[in-house]
């Protein structure tokens, strides 16, 4: 197994299996579990996404695209004006 995507949080980590796995290419999450034992720790670089040598190429490739939508995402919400409290609506 390779490691294909270092994950910051467990979203990040299962959008990139889901979206691997939707290819047909079998994933895991390694250090999954381990999120919930670090308490108030941050939980920073203990979550891989991996994948195995044969579909190595592949996966890189759809790894890419998952983080430039995630970019992508992010960076809209940083562009987003509108204020963080869901009942105040512009109108």
């Amino acid at each position: 197994m390779h490691i294909v995507y270092r994950a910051e949080n467990l979203f990040d980590a299962h959008l990139v299996k889901d979206a691997l796995e939707a290819d047909g290419i079998p994933a895991f999450i390694a250090g999954e579990y381990l999120t919930g034992a670090v308490g108030q720790l941050p939980a920073m670089d203990y979550m891989a996404v991996m994948v195995p040598e044969s579909s190595l190429a592949i996966a890189n490739g759809i790894v890419g695209e998952v983080e430039a939508r995630l970019s992508e995402a992010r960076q809209a919400i940083v562009d987003d004006d509108l204020p963080d409290d869901p009942l105040t609506v512009p109108c």
